[in-house]
This record gives structure tokens, C-alpha cells and sequence, in this order.
């Protein structure tokens, strides 16, 4: 299973495309704009979220309601895109005509600079409008995919947060997985801890008031997965690394931990690995979690937990220095669009994102063809690792 998109930020839509999906797996609209419309939510979020109403169009690959085993295309439509044509369109500019709203003086933290050179673009709005994190619209829509066939397989997965700003969410390993999915989506920040959701508020609040904005870190959880997917044989089969890979590659993303990550660092080893320990009525399983479901690069049958890293946005309202690069005189950075912290939106982004990843190793190691016989095949070893 893979997929590509394609689209501009302010185009004409962004557009999907995930092959490899096995045919006969129930898919309606309503299992992506679920996921599109949770993107958009969360306090801090910029205008930009008032402009779009990100629904979905299935231009391909579903019939009545299932998948054909063909490409399923997407299609996002940007709804703002009627006053961006004269400046975004694909027709050529006629010669007495201006194209407005070049920018040619590069943002710190963005792909402007770095993009302009390697492309050769002098307008860096061809760079921007594609690294835009409007995309992650796009990521959404195929892990809305993916999430549609784990849950089908009776695996679940949630996006929260941990941290925004240095203020730490309290733990909760009690919370089962359901209230965990249920208090994500009641808070304003996707947190599970009330108490740090409204310090969180109004740091973004205040972050807001000052023109500047604000980071934070993101956790991913998935239940329901049998020991073994992934691989220690080679190290682009390690499903931790295509997982880190993912989560990386998220606009603005900057590190990746599993169970406590960094922190065993500074423990000792009998301190960090997991005893295990067996019962007739689950088999083998882990005492503690601290590897976050992995080992030597496959899952152990317990939650995989996988957290992420946000920096601020570094659009800013008040903008950091930069240097036309027409001119190369020192300006202040243009200003696009700018959230104050996009952590909330940002869990939901990384937990498709790893949904797709486990979808995809799924396929990869099961009969993936039709829908019905993966799923008779995932239950099989699913009961056959319990046995073991």
C-alpha cells in the first residue's frame, strides 16, 4: 500500500491517491471527513480553519460502499481557491498583467530559502504553497484509509497531547482505550489531562496576544496488534524506523520517541527493558511498556506508544528578520497564514500518519487482495501468537 498527493495550499484542491487497498473493505466519505474535519479542530488554530470546510470527494476506487481493489482517489476542494485564481492558476499570464503576491523575501524556519535555491524559483510562493502543511490535509485522508482498515481488524488508535509549551500533561496509563479516544475529542487541546488543558489554553492564548507561538509533543497509541509485525532481518523492515520515518515527516516535527524514549538514556537497564510474562488466558505479554510495544524492530503485542515533537509555527505575527533575495536587503519575514499552536491538530495528523505505516506492514505480511480473507489470516495469527 502507498499513496501520493498533489496540491497547492491555495489551489484548487488537494488530491489523494492510495493504491493497494484490498477489495471488499467497507469505505464510505464519512470515514475520512470524520478525520478531516478532527484535523481542522483545536484551540489555536488560525483563520484558516474558519475559510475551508475540508470534506472529501471519492473520485475512484469505491463502489456502494466498498473498495474495488483499485486506486482510491481523493479529492479536498479549497474553497478559498475563487480568490486565489488570478495569482495560483495554471493558465499563463497575459503580458500587460502583474502577477500579485510574489514573495521574494524568505521566512526562517519555513522551506522558502532552501527550496528557492534548489528549484530556482525566484518567487518562493512556488515553495511555499506546496511545503505548506495544508498537505497534511491530504496525509489525513490516507490514513483515514488506513484507520478504516485496522479498525476492521478490531485495532484501535488514538492522537492526544502531552505537552504544549512545557506544560506537561499527567499521565494516565489507567485509561482504557475508549475514554482515552473519548477525552481526546472532548478537550479543546486533545489532552487527557483537564487540570494542564486550560494552562495549555492560555499559554496559546498569551502566545497569541504576544505575536509569537508555541510547540509541543504528541503521543500515539494503538491496541490491538499480535507480536511480530516489522522485522529485525533489515533495517528498512524495522516497523519502529518506517514508523519514526512518518512521524518525521510531519510539517514542523522534530524528534521521535517510543515508551519513554530519551528517558532510558538515563536509567539503567533494569530499569528500562520489559520482563515478560505469560498467562493462558493472553499468552506472552510485558510487565511494563517502556519500549512502546517495540523490539528489534517489531511489535510485542503491546500498545505501541510513539511520541512526536512539534516546534512552534514559525510564521509569526511578529515576524523574525530574513533577507530579500532579490534586493538582499534585511526585511522582516512575510506573514501567509499563522496558527499560535497547531499541537492539537498536529496529534491527529501523526496518528494517521502511523495508522498508514501499520496498515501498510499489515498488508505486507498477510494476503491483501481481498478484504475478507486479510482478516481471516490477521485473526489466525492473531490467535496463533496468543498460543505460542
Amino acid at each position: 500500500m502507498r499513496y501520493l498527493t498533489a496540491g497547492e495550499s491555495h489551489g484548487k484542491q488537494l488530491t489523494t491517491i492510495v493504491e493497494g487497498v484490498p477489495a471488499q473493505m467497507p469505505l464510505t466519505t464519512q470515514n475520512i471527513n470524520e478525520s478531516l474535519l478532527r484535523r481542522q479542530k483545536g484551540h489555536g488554530r488560525g483563520k484558516r480553519m474558519q475559510i475551508e470546510k475540508d470534506l472529501v470527494d471519492i473520485a475512484g476506487g469505491v463502489r456502494h460502499g466498498y473498495t474495488l481493489g483499485s486506486p482510491i482517489a481523493m479529492v479536498v476542494k479549497n474553497d478559498d481557491f475563487k480568490h486565489w485564481e488570478d495569482i495560483m492558476g495554471e493558465d499563463p499570464i497575459e503580458s500587460d498583467k502583474k502577477l500579485r503576491r510574489t514573495v521574494t523575501s524568505p521566512r526562517p524556519g519555513h522551506a522558502d530559502l532552501n527550496g528557492a535555491i534548489k528549484y530556482g524559483h525566484r518567487d518562493m510562493r512556488n515553495i511555499l504553497e506546496r511545503s505548506s502543511a495544508r498537505e497534511t490535509a491530504a496525509r489525513v485522508a490516507a490514513g483515514a484509509v488506513a484507520k478504516t482498515l485496522l479498525a476492521n481488524l478490531g485495532v484501535k488508535i488514538v492522537g492526544y497531547v502531552n505537552e504544549i509549551a512545557g506544560i506537561v500533561a499527567e499521565s494516565k496509563p489507567e485509561l482504557e482505550m475508549d475514554e482515552r479516544i473519548k477525552q481526546s475529542e472532548e478537550s479543546p487541546v486533545r489532552t487527557l489531562d483537564e487540570d494542564a488543558a486550560q494552562k495549555m489554553m492560555n499559554a496559546i492564548d498569551q502566545a497569541k496576544k504576544d505575536g509569537d507561538s508555541i510547540g509541543g509533543v504528541c503521543e500515539v497509541r494503538v491496541e490491538g496488534l499480535p507480536a511480530g509485525l516489522g522485522s529485525y532481518v533489515h533495517y528498512d523492515r524495522k516497523l519502529d524506523a518506517k514508523i519514526a520515518f512518518a512521524v518525521q515527516s510531519i510539517n514542523a516535527f522534530k524528534g521521535v520517541e517510543f515508551g519513554i524514549g530519551f528517558e532510558a538514556a538515563r536509567r539503567n537497564g533494569s530499569e528500562v527493558h520489559d520482563e515478560i510474562i505469560h498467562s493462558e488466558e493472553t499468552g506472552f505479554s510485558r510487565r511494563t511498556n517502556n519500549l512502546g510495544g517495540f523490539e528489534g524492530g517489531m511489535t510485542t503485542g503491546m500498545p505501541v506508544v510513539v511520541k512526536g515533537v512539534m516546534k512552534p509555527i514559525p510564521t509569526l505575527y511578529k515576524p523574525l528578520q530574513s533577507v530579500d533575495i532579490e534586493s538582499k536587503e534585511v526585511f522582516n519575514a512575510s506573514i501567509e497564514r499563522s496558527d499560535s499552536c497547531a499541537v492539537p491538530a498536529a496529534a491527529v495528523v501523526m496518528e494517521h500518519v502511523v495508522a498508514f505505516e501499520i496498515a501498510k506492514e499489515i498488508l505486507d505480511q498477510f494476503p491483501h487482495d481481498q478484504f475478507p480473507k486479510l482478516k481471516e489470516a490477521f485473526d489466525q495469527y492473531k490467535e496463533e501468537a496468543r498460543c505460542f
